[in-house]
């Protein structure tokens, strides 16, 4: 048989260009035969019969594949597979792949035809079968396997024939097992790249794009039985194998050497394209040994080099593998000159501004390297540096991490000289440099290498200080990401903090400094006094040693003739002089040790300090609109607990009013969420070591605490927090037991506020659940409206607001499982209500507690109003009936019902009218009552502005009533028509069914009709009243509220309504400042219930907003007018106007008021805004910042409402270019912020052209400035516009 004359140069030339062309002349008859019909090859019959006696020559002996026609056979078929998935004869780019171990890097430019290319290229034309195999597989996977089998094995076992032969030194046969080695490696690095093809086909195919059963199933079925996983580790074995012979006795020459060895390596770069072949542990591992063995005993460390860095930018997922070969070569091969060139270029690598590929992959290549072998990286550490000016923010930010990497590996190796000191130190100041990075990713990935560096044993005391304060200067960075990162940072610094040798690991200030001034006291009388000679502190100490001589020796005794030498000493003042020596070295030691501390109090301090400056800033964080950066906040304000940082109780107070956070979203329900959970490990978990009982207590004391020092608004979120907890079932019975326990505790006397917080929280509670107060009322008569509550007020009031949540109102009464029916007024609870409003106090919180008090009889009596009517009554007399003493308070005992008349049959109807004058009618407002002292004077200002108050209070909350009463009425009566309807349907169907059916519906209309309704009674009376329809029953209440309640001569309140508007009318007469506010109050009330009195007095009411000096009366009154904008619109639209003028109201918390109520009728739609926006635009410049942060809340609002800025701009824009009183930069600031409202083209447009007429009539050049520099926000594209405004404001001079 003839021979194959086989030069590998040739093959690799004939393969490199297009494989499809290489000849073939002596290949099997039957596959030639295939190449006008290319389907043929998919017939195993035809392959097996080509393919069996191939496998048993070279079985036989591995010499066989050298015969012309095996070889030519195994080529034909190869031919038939595509190697890559487009051929690199097309796609010239693509041919690195298959040319990087040649050792010259891949041209990115077509490669031009080559000359010497052999002849039967251009002479042969290509087949039709060999066209088509570029693209598509026409060799099945099972011809493919059986080839790649022989291939494999044929070498493995020329492997073990060369080397017994290069063991027996047989050099006669060096140069056939070199052409025998050489064939073999052209071979299978042809099949694994077909391999390699089929299986990214495989992959592709096994990703359906749709739904549904993919085509071509059975194919892929059939194919897809093969997994060249098993044989390609076989094959990469052989390689090493063959690789672990004495190649340098085979291939003499470097070029032949690297020729062969490409041969292998190069599908082992091909395999490594391939992302499921990396993620395969095992075929990874074994494709590092083929390269690793390549590198160290085969020269092909240059290649590598090339193959390596090519892989880092054109293959993402090789970016960690390649870090993991190189340490795998450093560590097991003992090779790290190669991962030293990879850096060396890689550190001279400039990359495109553009290209974001391959710095990543170079970026997670170097922080990977970092992480395995540290050792390799930190003696290139310097090059790398060069980086750190890369244009790349993701390769600087790799560089931060690996620098940070190489810190940890520092801290932890047992080297501890100069040279490591130093080097730490330059990291150090690297990684400080970087949190003034120009990029917030970049900043935001220092503060992740110092969160890994503070989890080191090696605390880096003088490092963690400057870490804390840039971490606290990013707190104020622009970027959430930033301050996100600096929060998380700041805790971390906190939980690891060095501060824990001496006293545990709080870091509460008051301590640590009383513990600085008492060594700074310990420290003084240690210390000689300054004046002691010698020891002066302007004493030269730094005197160079090289000047001095050594001292003159002289005998003691020349000095001092009573110094005597050791000699002549007795054993006594032997001993005395050993031990004043003694002490004074161990008082040189204490002052020494003293002095360390004071420098370790004084760091603990210093980084305290930090903590407390960043918590502020924290606080301003829980607002942010970014969630996860609160979330983080709130995490730092938990760490900051546990280490009892005093700044930090404000954070957590502050967290309360993140319950109101939207929970629309998962972001917003992220929130509450998180806030319960920080609350409840904050407050609500008790440690483990703690008995239930001292849990509970535990709990107990906690929640009580939170009501300690708390604003009404901080009450109002914990309030929502508690009943949120409630709901779901946190808050155990015990610890509402021990609530009770402290509430009501007799025994002993307990703190008030401990008390009182008792009560507010159970209120709390009773928002969510009800039956807490209901079976406690007993204990809150005894309690909080007897005794102890006459003499602590505000424990009476929070007792009247827990009695008020028995019956929820509003949406908690929609939730509420449980119907509370109202009690009769002769109630123990409700005569206790009435009996604390007569308390006799001059107490400014009365008024507190009568309010409460009035809130709960409405919310508890089924006719609050007849009792109410005893309680202005009994007042009354108390005010206006001559008395020789001030009126005590009735006995607690003595139930109301008794000093009340009974109820009249109008009352008991639901009569909302305050009925019949008090028995003694008071006199006529003009004829104040004479009082016989100052002091009894004085009782009767207070006793007047309380009646007056309770007199407001009520006629409110009868409008309430009226309002309910009306709602109650209009859902009885649905009820009622519904079962009408629902008795007349069930009526009629049971018409034709049988008896029993027919016994069954009467029983359940029976047992229907035994239970009623708890207020049947009284909604039948509401019938009786309204009538039968309900525009009559609406038509009724508003002839009450309208006539009856002010102006009905049974009306209580029609008597206060005259005497009111005398007293504020009369403020000289009536001059006491506290009567005067609650008569404007008072007037304020009874103006929202009558339009005809709201009128009547209007005036006066706008005169006292104007003019009163008194900045409460001014505030209610600014409060009363947006009130009844609400209720009467026609009255108040038109004086609008004297509301808008409180905003530049003298006292800041007027103006504050202001601007709230204009807030909410504005973004309400109850007031018609006519240009006076302007006033309110003003406000973004206020001195008060809270005023100021209102403001821009409001115009952020108002600019989601149809446009409602661009429409209102141009007035806005007069009024405050027309004040003279904003100065140009503050006009500049407001304009900015409103126009940034303005977004749509079309809106600047049309306000350019607006603002654009106004030029030619500027009278001033301030005007003409105010008018360009709004011109120049707006992006109107107008070259008219910009050539006037070029021009500048012209100065016309007129004639003499």
């Amino acid at each position: 048989m003839d021979n194959v004359s086989f030069d590998i140069n040739d093959a690799l030339k004939h393969y490199m260009s297009d494989p499809a062309a290489i000849p073939t002349p002596e290949a099997d008859s039957a596959l030639v035969d295939c190449e006008n019909d290319p389907e043929s090859l998919s017939d195993n019959a035809i392959i097996n019969g080509v393919l069996n006696p191939i496998v048993d020559a070279v079985a036989e002996n591995p010499d066989a594949i050298t015969r012309s026609s095996i070889f030519d056979s195994l080529q034909f078929l190869l031919k038939c597979a595509p190697i890559s998935p487009v051929s690199s004869s097309l796609v010239p780019n693509n041919s690195f792949s298959f040319s990087m171990m040649a050792g010259t890097p891949p041209s990115k430019e077509p490669r031009p035809p080559d000359p010497g290319a052999p002849a039967c290229r251009m002479k042969e034309p290509v087949s039709e079968l060999f066209k088509l195999s570029r693209y598509t597989s026409y060799l099945s996977a099972h011809a493919l396997s059986k080839i790649f089998d022989l291939i494999t094995s044929g070498m493995a076992t020329e492997a073990d024939v060369i080397h017994h032969d290069l063991e027996s030194d047989e050099q006669e046969l060096i140069a056939h097992h070199k052409m025998l080695l050489e064939m073999y490696g052209f071979l299978l690095q042809w099949t694994i790249a077909a391999v390699e093809t089929k299986a990214a086909e495989k992959s592709s195919t096994n990703m359906p794009a749709r739904r549904g059963k993919p085509k071509g199933r059975k194919e892929v079925g059939k194919d897809g039985s093969w997994d060249s996983s098993t044989q390609l580790e076989i094959a990469l074995n052989t390689m090493c194998k063959v690789l672990r012979l004495k190649l340098g006795k085979i291939f003499l020459t470097t070029s032949e050497r690297d020729t062969f060895i490409s041969l292998l390596t190069r599908p082992v770069y091909m395999i490594l394209e391939s992302e499921q072949r990396v993620k395969n542990t095992s075929i990874r591992m074994h494709t590092f040994k083929v390269l690793c063995v390549a590198v160290k005993h085969h020269g092909h460390a240059y290649a590598a080099q090339i193959s390596i860095v090519q892989n880092l930018t054109y293959f993402e997922h090789l970016s960690e593998p390649m870090a993991e070969l190189l340490h795998i070569l450093a560590e097991q091969y003992d090779y790290p000159q190669l991962a030293d060139e990879i850096l060396r270029e890689l550190s001279n690598k400039e990359f495109n501004s553009n290209d974001n590929k391959g710095p990543k992959s170079v970026s997670t290549f170097m922080v990977k390297l970092s992480e395995l072998a540290p050792r390799l990286i930190i003696k290139q550490v310097t090059l790398l540096a060069k980086q750190l000016d890369s244009e790349s923010h993701t390769l600087r930010s790799a560089l931060i991490e690996v620098f940070g990497n190489m810190l940890v590996y520092l801290s932890k190796s047992d080297e501890r000289g100069e040279n490591h000191k130093s080097q730490m130190n330059a990291f150090f100041d690297v990684l400080e440099e970087r949190f003034l990075d120009i990029n917030p990713y970049c900043r935001c990935r220092t503060m992740q290498v110092y969160l890994k560096i503070c989890e080191l044993e090696q605390k880096f005391p003088k490092r963690r200080q400057k870490a804390a304060e840039l971490a606290c200067q990013s707190l104020e960075d622009k970027s959430s990401h930033v301050r996100r990162n600096a929060i998380k940072l700041l805790g971390a610094l906190i939980r690891t903090h060095p501060f824990t040798a001496l006293h545990g690991a709080q870091l509460a200030r008051k301590d640590w400094q009383e513990r600085l001034d008492k060594v700074d006291a310990e420290l003084d009388a240690l210390k000689p006094p300054v004046d002691a000679p010698g020891l002066d502190g302007n004493a030269n100490t730094t005197v160079d040693a090289g000047l001095l001589d050594d001292a003159t020796q002289i005998d003691a005794t020349q000095l001092d003739p009573s110094q005597k030498s050791p000699a002549e000493m007795t054993e006594e003042e032997k001993v005395a002089a050993i031990r004043k020596a003694q002490e004074e070295a161990a008082t040189s030691e204490a002052i020494e040790k003293l002095t360390l501390t004071k420098r370790y109090y004084s760091e603990a301090l210093k980084f305290i300090d930090v903590l407390h400056e960043a918590t502020t800033t924290v606080c301003q964080l829980l607002g942010s609109k970014n969630k996860s950066e609160v979330i983080e906040a709130m995490d730092f304000f938990e760490i900051g607990d546990a280490y009892n940082i005093e700044q930090n109780k404000v954070g957590i107070r502050r967290m309360l009013r993140l319950i109101w956070t939207k929970g629309n979203s998962d972001e917003g329900k992220g929130v509450q969420t998180h806030l319960i959970e920080c609350y409840k490990r904050l407050f609500f978990e008790a440690p483990d070591s703690f008995s239930p009982n001292d849990a509970a207590n535990y709990i107990a004391r906690n929640m009580i605490s939170l009501t300690f020092g708390a604003t009404p608004a901080e009450l109002t979120s914990l309030e929502q927090l508690l009943a949120t907890m409630m709901k779901q079932g946190m808050i155990p019975e015990i610890v509402i037991a021990k609530l009770w326990q402290v509430y009501g505790v007799q025994k002993r006397e307990i703190s008030r506020k401990q008390r009182r917080g008792a009560i507010i929280v159970l209120g709390m509670l009773a928002t969510a659940s009800p039956e807490i107060v209901v079976g406690e009322m007993e204990t809150m008569l005894r309690t909080g409206l007897g005794s102890h509550g006459r003499a602590d007020l505000q424990l009476a009031k929070f007792t009247c607001v827990a009695l008020r949540r028995i019956n929820p109102s509003g949406r908690s009464a929609k939730e509420s499982a449980i119907k509370f029916s109202r009690l009769s007024n002769d109630h123990a609870v409700l005569a206790r209500l009435a009996a604390i409003t007569e308390v006799s106090t001059e107490s400014k919180e009365w008024y507190g507690v009568a309010e409460q008090a009035i809130n709960a009889i409405y919310a508890l009596s089924r006719h609050p109003d007849v009792l109410c009517s005893e309680i202005i009554r009994r007042k009354t007399k108390s005010v206006f009936a001559p008395q020789t003493s001030r009126p005590t308070s009735r006995d607690e005992s003595v139930p109301l019902s008794s000093a009340s008349p009974p109820a009249t049959q109008d009352g008991e109807e639901g009569d909302p009218t305050l009925l019949a004058p008090p028995t003694q009618a008071p006199p006529g407002s003009s004829q104040p009552p004479q009082s016989p002292s100052k002091k009894q004077n004085k009782d009767n200002t207070v006793a007047l502005s309380q009646l007056l108050f309770i007199v407001g209070h009520v006629a409110i909350k009868q409008i309430v009533h009226l309002e309910l009463c009306e709602l109650d009425f209009k859902r009885r009566k649905q009820e009622k028509e519904k079962s009408a309807a629902a008795a007349k349907d069930a009526s009629t169907l049971s018409a034709g069914t049988t008896t029993s059916t027919g016994r069954k519906a009467a029983g359940n209309k029976r047992k229907s009709a035994a239970a009623p309704a708890p207020e049947e009674d009284e909604g039948d009376e509401l019938d009786l009243i309204g009538g039968t329809t309900e525009d009559d029953f609406t038509e009724a209440m508003a002839h009450i509220r309208e006539r009856e309640l002010l102006y009905d001569g049974r009306s209580l309140l029609a008597i206060f309504g005259p005497m009111v508007s005398e007293i504020c009318a009369n403020n000289t007469t009536y001059k006491d400042r506290n009567l005067q506010q609650a008569a404007t109050l008072c007037l304020a009330k009874l103006m929202c219930v009558s339009s005809e009195y709201c009128e009547a007095n209007l005036p006066l009411l706008i005169t006292i907003m104007e003019r009163s000096a008194d900045a409460t009366v001014r505030s209610n009154a600014v409060i009363a007018l947006g009130d009844m904008a609400v209720c009467f619109n026609h009255l108040i639209d038109e004086n609008t106007d004297f509301l808008y003028r409180r905003l530049a109201d003298s006292d800041a918390s007027v103006k504050r008021t202001c601007l709230m109520t204009l807030t909410f009728l504005i973004l309400a739609g109850q007031v018609k805004v006519k240009g006076q926006l302007g006033e309110m635009a003003k406000c973004l410049e206020d001195e008060d910042k809270r005023i100021a942060d209102l403001a821009r809340m409001f115009f952020t609002e108002l600019s989601t409402k149809d446009n409602a800025v661009y429409n209102h701009f141009v007035d806005m824009f007069s009024l405050l270019s027309a004040d003279q009183r904003i100065d140009e930069e503050s006009f500049r600031r407001i304009v900015r912020f409103l126009l940034g409202f303005v977004e749509k083209d079309k809106h600047a447009k049309q306000l350019a052209d607006k603002l654009a007429a106004r030029l030619p009539r500027c009278d001033t050049e301030r005007q003409w400035n105010d008018v360009a520099f709004a011109l120049g926000l707006l992006q109107h594209k107008n070259e008219e516009i910009a050539k006037v405004v070029s021009e500048g404001f012209r100065v016309v001079k007129g004639a003499a």
